[in-house]
């Protein structure tokens, strides 16, 4: 066989080969390409939440969803990925009340200081019609679908090169908090001078010596190493941080009744994976910052805190009348 020859079997193989390629990659492609997009280390509980939605959803689907999960900020800071999201990209994130409050000022209350003392209790605000119609204003204000808002982030503790044992020992502090006006003012109550800085310079203001501590779960501590700026963590547990996953409300009302319905359910779901996640994981995670010379106090004077932050419930004029104690009737019956 001649060399003109082979060539021309070649090319024939190779655009076969092409062509069957093209024609595989086409049969397999989703119908629905929805990137989800987080700030947080993809070595933290919400990501294997997150690729358990996924999953959860192309399998229900028959593979028309895809879902590409994009962890560490790759997508963009938090307000970058919510522009996108509220400008109508196929993009599902995590959302915090604190963030929602700014559409629809109700759904701060569910971010406040020392709400409830077991995390399995959010539920119940979850499933009241207050909660429902916190999700319609969202929708109709802010363009937005809450698909979950049950995914519980941890309890949320400080890091310093002190223990925190009172409010005294807050009394002066920098914290660092994040850009949420409910962290703002609970640092404020605890008589600490809170410094807003987005997570991804938290590092550095804790080794540059900017603030003087921080606050998170440990997991976010962990995969941020903040454990290598500060040594100290105390048990504070003054938020109890809920999560919960967002999309665009056109974008959402635009696919089949089917897919809707995978995507709430599955979000819902997986929220329910990552709350047993954590709640069970917590003496894991002190175990992994121990062993990174972590030293933890768990002499804290919660009494204490919860009597200095009380009044945050009063700071937020933009609420309901009423809004606090419709939510502590919820919690406590």
């Amino acid at each position: 066989m001649t060399q003109s020859i082979y060539r021309t079997v070649a090319k024939a193989i190779g655009a076969t080969s092409i062509a069957i390629l093209a024609f595989a990659t086409g049969a397999m492609a989703a119908d629905y390409e929805i990137r989800l997009a987080h700030v947080t280390s993809d070595k933290e509980p919400i990501q294997q939440a997150m690729e358990q939605f996924a999953s959860k959803v192309e399998q229900r689907t028959d593979g028309r969803v895809h879902i590409e999960i994009f962890p560490n900020g790759t997508l963009g800071s938090n307000p970058e990925v919510y522009e996108q999201v509220r400008a109508g990209a196929p993009i599902i994130t995590v959302s915090d009340p604190g963030f929602l409050s700014d559409f629809v000022p109700d759904f701060g209350v569910l971010g406040g200081p020392y709400l409830m003392d077991d995390p399995r209790d959010f539920q119940k605000i979850l499933a009241s019609d207050l909660y429902g119609d916190m999700k319609g204003k969202l929708r109709s204000n802010g363009g937005m679908e809450l698909l979950a808002m049950n995914w519980f982030f941890g309890n949320r503790n400080m890091i310093a090169d002190k223990a925190v044992h009172s409010p005294a020992d807050t009394s002066g502090m920098t914290v660092r908090t994040p850009e949420n006006i409910m962290w703002v003012e609970t640092f404020n109550a605890m008589g600490a001078r809170p410094t807003q800085l987005a997570w991804a310079e938290v590092y550095t203001a804790l080794s540059t010596g900017t603030v003087d501590a921080a606050e998170a779960p440990l997991p976010s501590i962990y995969g941020a190493k903040l454990y290598e700026a500060k040594k100290t963590i105390s048990l504070t547990g003054h938020f109890k941080g809920f999560t919960g996953l967002i999309i665009n409300a056109d974008y959402f009302a635009s696919l089949p009744d089917d897919i809707r319905t995978a995507l709430s359910e599955e979000a819902e779901s997986a929220g329910v994976y990552m709350t047993d996640l954590m709640l069970n994981s917590e003496e894991e995670w002190i175990s992994k910052l121990e062993a990174e010379g972590v030293t933890f106090n768990r002499d804290v004077d919660l009494a204490a805190f919860r009597e200095a932050t009380k009044g945050v419930y009063e700071k937020f004029p933009a609420w309901t009348p009423g809004l606090y104690g419709q939510i502590r009737q919820i919690l406590d019956n």
